[in-house]
C-alpha cells in the first residue's frame, strides 16, 4: 500500500515540517555528492549500535543520534520517508505547533533509535534515516485523527486501485506489519537490512507522547 494524501486539511502552513523534508533531501544530496567515500561519512557519522553501548553517551553519540535521523540508503529510502513525512506530518503540526512539533520529532527519533540499539546492541551496522522520527509522527497521527481518510494505492495482482482507507486501519496494518517483521529480525538467520524495532519504538512512542505535546483543539471536519 502507498499512501497518496489525506482529507485532514491543515488550518497553518507546516513550516517545520516542510523544513525537515528539505533538510532531508538536502543531506541527501550532499551524501550523492561524496561519491565512494560516503560510506565513510556514514561511519563516521551516524548510530552504531555497538559502538554506542561500548562507550556510552558522550557527545560525539549524542551528535550521531541526532545526524543519523537525516542519512538515507537511497532514492527509494528518502522517498519514500518524505512521502510519509508530507502526508501526515502537516497535520500533527498543526496541532502541536511548531516548536513543539520540532521536539515532538526529535525526541521519538531518538527513542526509536534507542529501540534499534536494545534489539540489536552488538551490531555494527549504522543505523541511518529518518524512518523511526516518521514512525513517531505516525502514533501520534493515529491517536489525533483515527477516523480519516487516506487515499490510497493498493496493489492487487494486476489491479492497482485507489482506495480510501480509514487512518486507523491503514496505520493499524503498518504497525502490525512491523511487528511481524521485528518479531522476525530477532533470529540470527533473519536479514537486518530495515531497523523494524527503530519504526516499531517510534510508533509506540508517538503514541504515548502525543497528549502531552498536541495541546491545540481543532475541529476536525472529516
Amino acid at each position: 500500500m502507498i499512501p497518496l494524501k489525506d482529507n485532514i486539511p491543515s488550518s497553518t502552513f507546516p513550516i517545520v515540517n516542510v523544513l525537515l523534508i528539505i533538510t532531508n533531501l538536502v543531506v541527501f544530496g550532499y551524501q550523492l555528492s561524496m561519491g565512494r567515500h560516503v560510506d565513510q561519512f556514514i561511519y563516521t557519522h551516524a548510530v552504531i549500535p555497538a559502538q554506542i553501548v561500548t562507550v556510552g553517551l558522550n557527545a560525539d553519540q549524542l551528535a550521531r543520534l541526532t545526524a543519523t535521523m537525516f542519512f538515507h540508503g537511497g532514492w527509494l529510502h528518502v522517498l519514500s520517508n518524505m512521502l510519509y513525512l508530507w502526508i501526515f506530518g502537516d497535520n500533527v503540526e498543526d496541532r502541536m505547533g511548531h516548536f513543539k512539533y520540532l521536539v515532538f520529532y526529535l525526541l521519538t527519533g531518538y527513542l526509536a533509535t534507542i529501540a534499534h540499539i536494545l534489539s540489536s546492541p552488538a551490531s555494527k551496522t549504522p543505523l541511518i534515516g529518518a524512518s523511526g522520527a516518521i514512525a513517531g509522527v505516525l502514533g501520534a497521527y493515529l491517536i489525533l485523527f483515527p477516523r480519516a481518510r487516506v487515499l490510497t494505492l493498493v496493489f492487487l495482482f494486476i489491479f492497482i486501485p485507489i482506495v480510501p482507507i480509514p487512518a486507523v486501519v491503514f496505520l493499524g496494518i503498518w504497525f502490525f506489519l512491523q511487528i511481524l517483521s521485528g518479531t522476525a529480525s530477532l533470529s540470527a538467520q533473519a536479514a537486518q537490512g530495515v531497523a523494524y524495532w527503530a519504526h516499531i519504538g517510534g510508533f509506540v512512542a508517538g503514541a504515548l507522547l502525543v497528549k502531552f505535546f498536541a495541546t491545540r483543539k481543532q475541529t476536525v471536519r472529516y
